[in-house]
C-alpha cells in the first residue's frame, strides 16, 4: 500500500512540473533503450562477441583493448561484466585478463559520452530515432532469425536513446526559463567534492553510468550546471558505477566478487587521480581541443574528452599492476576447505 501511495504521489508531481516530467522520462526511455541494446546483443550469444573475447584476451594490452572496444560497440559495460564472469567461471580466461578486459571497458563508456555531445547535441536527433524505430518493428516481421530479432533490438535500442536525449534536452532547455541550477554552483575543492556525491548518488539510483553522463551533459549544454562542476559530476558517475558492480557481484561467485573488487579499486584510483590533478587536467583538456578542432567554447566535446583522458590515465596508472592486484584478489572469498569424512564403524 505504501508503494501505491508514493507511486500515485510521484505521478501528481509529474503532472505538477511538466519539464521534470520531460527530462525523467527522457531517462526513462534512454534507461529502455540500454536495455533493448542489451538484450539485442545477448541474441549473438555462443558467437561473435563471445570468440572475440575468448581470442584477443591472452594477454594484458590485448585484454584491455577487447574491453574497451566490445564496450564501446555494445555500449554496455554490465553485458560485458557478465560475459567475462560466465568466461571466469567456465575457466575459458584468467582473472588477470578478466581484470584487462574490465579495466578496457572503463574506456569503452566514454563512447557514450562523445554520442552524446557529438550527435545528441548538434543534430535533430529524433530525424534519425525513427528510422531506427520503424526498422527494428519491421525487420521481425519479414526476418525470423535470432541474428535479425538481435539487430532490430539493437535498433529499437538506439532510436530509443535518441528519443530519451532529445527529450532530456527540450526538458533541460524549459527548465532554465523558470529555474537555473548553475546558481547553486560552488567554486573550489568543495564544489568538487559536493558535485561528486551528486554525480555517485545519481548512478547508483540510475543503476547506468552512461545515462548518468548523458544527463550531465544535456545539463550541460543548456546551462543548467557550469563546466568545472559537470567535471566533478563525471568523476563522481565513476565512482558511483563501482556500488553498481559490487551489487551485481553480490550473487555471483568468488572470481565474479574478485572481478567487482577489482573494478571498485580501479575507479577509486582514477576518481582519486582525477580528483588531484583536476585543474592540470582541464588544461590538459584545453591544450588538446585546439589539436583536435574543438571549440574552446564546446563544453559538452571537452567534458567527454575530459571523461575519456582520466579513464585512460586510470588504465596507464593501474595496469602495470594487474600481477600485484591479481595476487592480492586471489586471497579474498577463498572458500572454507570441507573437511573429509572418516568411516566410523567400518573395519578394513
Amino acid at each position: 500500500p505504501i508503494i501505491i501511495v508514493l507511486l500515485l504521489g510521484a505521478l501528481v508531481l509529474l503532472g505538477t512540473y511538466p519539464d521534470v516530467s520531460t527530462i525523467l522520462g527522457g531517462i526513462a526511455l534512454f534507461l529502455v533503450g540500454m536495455e533493448y541494446m542489451e538484450s539485442g546483443f545477448k541474441a549473438f550469444s555462443g558467437g561473435v562477441l563471445e570468440k572475440v573475447l575468448e581470442k584477443f584476451t591472452n594477454n594484458t594490452l590485448k585484454a584491455i583493448t577487447t574491453g574497451f572496444f566490445a564496450t564501446a560497440i555494445v555500449q554496455s559495460s554490465s553485458l560485458i561484466s557478465i560475459i567475462v564472469i560466465s568466461f571466469l567461471s567456465a575457466q575459458l580466461i584468467t582473472l588477470s585478463s578478466a581484470v584487462g578486459i574490465i579495466f578496457g571497458s572503463n574506456i569503452g563508456t566514454t563512447a557514450t559520452a562523445w554520442l552524446v555531445s557529438v550527435f545528441g547535441l548538434h543534430i535533430k536527433i529524433s530525424a534519425y530515432a525513427m528510422p531506427m524505430l520503424v526498422m527494428g518493428i519491421v525487420i521481425p516481421i519479414f526476418l525470423k532469425s535470432n541474428t535479425w530479432k538481435g539487430i532490430a533490438a539493437i535498433l529499437i535500442g538506439l532510436g530509443v536513446i535518441f528519443l530519451g536525449i532529445g527529450y532530456m534536452k527540450e526538458g533541460f532547455e524549459t527548465l532554465k526559463e523558470g529555474l537555473d541550477l548553475a546558481q547553486y554552483a560552488m567554486a573550489g575543492y568543495a564544489g568538487i567534492f559536493v558535485y561528486i556525491l551528486v554525480g555517485s548518488a545519481a548512478t547508483v539510483i540510475i543503476q547506468s553510468s552512461s545515462a548518468t553522463m548523458a544527463i550531465i551533459i544535456t545539463a550541460l549544454a543548456t546551462g543548467q550546471i557550469d563546466y568545472a562542476n559537470a567535471l566533478a559530476l563525471a568523476i563522481g558517475a565513476n565512482v558511483g558505477t563501482t556500488v553498481t558492480a559490487v551489487i551485481g557481484a553480490l550473487k555471483s561467485n568468488e572470481n565474479g566478487k574478485r572481478l567487482a573488487v577489482a573494478h571498485f579499486i580501479f575507479n577509486i584510483i582514477t576518481a582519486f587521480i582525477a580528483i588531484l590533478f583536476i585543474y592540470q587536467l582541464t588544461d590538459v583538456v584545453d591544450y588538446l581541443s585546439v589539436i583536435l578542432g574543438i571549440s574552446i567554447e564546446n563544453y559538452t566535446m571537452k567534458l567527454s574528452l575530459f571523461h575519456t583522458i582520466f579513464n585512460l590515465i586510470g588504465v596507464l596508472t593501474v595496469s602495470p599492476f594487474i600481477g600485484q592486484l591479481v595476487k592480492f584478489l586471489n586471497t579474498l572469498f577463498t572458500p572454507k576447505p570441507i573437511k573429509e569424512g572418516k568411516a566410523k564403524y567400518l573395519d578394513d
